[in-house]
């Protein structure tokens, strides 16, 4: 896990109140974080995603995983690093105002 990925997953995620799965195969992929509950992949984007040919791909990607019933939401490093608090607000106010 990056460390971005590595935060979330020690400082929220893995005390989150619904069971949430780390590096989780789904398809021909393997998403940072799925919760099963809400339906939800988590998707934590360094650098190497800010290429016009890394976001076709992940644009592809997340067509694919919504083509399932999931909602795909994603975050960069720096936002995970540098805004932490709010990240988490952001995901756990998906407990009370489910995306499905």
């Amino acid at each position: 896990m990056t460390a971005a990925e590595k935060k979330l997953w020690d400082e929220c995620l893995r005390t989150f109140p619904l069971r949430v799965l780390r590096q989780k195969p789904i398809d021909n992929f393997i998403v940072d974080f799925y919760c099963a509950k809400l339906k939800l992949v988590i998707e934590v984007d360094g650098d190497s995603h800010f290429t016009d040919a890394a976001r076709i791909k992940d644009e592809k990607r997340t067509n694919i995983l919504q083509g399932y019933g999931l909602t795909v939401i994603r975050f960069i490093n720096d936002d995970v690093l540098n805004n932490f608090e709010a990240i988490c607000q952001s995901i756990h106010s998906l407990i009370e105002s489910p995306p499905f």
